[in-house]
């Protein structure tokens, strides 16, 4: 193997584990539990808060806590390094969550995912998750911007669900052309 094949190599199983992080995010945010489910091995566990157990059991724990408490939630990924060695990678991920609470105030929060990754039959996923919640804060509240726009909607609004716009394929639009 060439030096150039070994670095894009690396490059792939980079971008594989970012692939999997970004699922988890979105999965959190779509409350979309087989996506979820998908970024973790059955046997991993997670130390989320107060929480240490499976994936299945941080999904329905997590899901309506976030339900009951925010009416939309941004997981945002940041920085980023993992180190790859064979099978098994190290990563730190740093984020931004936001989060809509049904009260109408704003909840952000910083930190990190330390995360153990495994490829196993050639998939990388995560095997052991300690998430660290760095700070957290209330932001000012502030009107949705253009929420008052005629046919604003037609498009799709969004859900936390397989039902959001982001799942539409083909994605079309159907509001009308306009230039205000």
């Amino acid at each position: 193997m060439t030096e150039r094949d070994a670095r894009i190599d690396a490059l792939l199983d980079r971008q594989d584990i970012s692939d999997c992080l970004t699922r988890f995010a979105r999965a959190m945010d779509r409350f979309d539990r087989d996506l979820f489910l998908s970024a973790f091995h059955a046997d991993a566990v997670i130390a989320a808060g107060p929480f240490v157990g499976s994936p299945a059991d941080c999904y329905d724990w997590a899901v309506p806590m976030h339900e009951a408490g925010q009416v939309a939630t941004h997981h945002n990924l940041l920085n980023h390094s993992a180190e790859v060695d064979g099978d098994t990678a190290h990563s730190e991920t740093y984020y931004l969550f936001v989060g809509r609470n049904r009260d109408e105030s704003n909840w952000i929060a910083g930190g990190r995912y330390i995360d153990r990754f495994e490829r196993r039959e050639g998939v990388w996923r995560i095997a052991d998750r300690t998430t660290v919640i760095e700070w957290s804060g209330l932001a000012p509240t502030m009107p949705i911007p253009f929420a008052d726009v005629p046919g604003i909607a037609l498009n799709g609004g969004p859900a936390r669900s397989t039902d959001d716009l982001s799942y539409r394929r083909p994605l079309t639009n159907l509001r009308e052309l306009h230039t205000p």
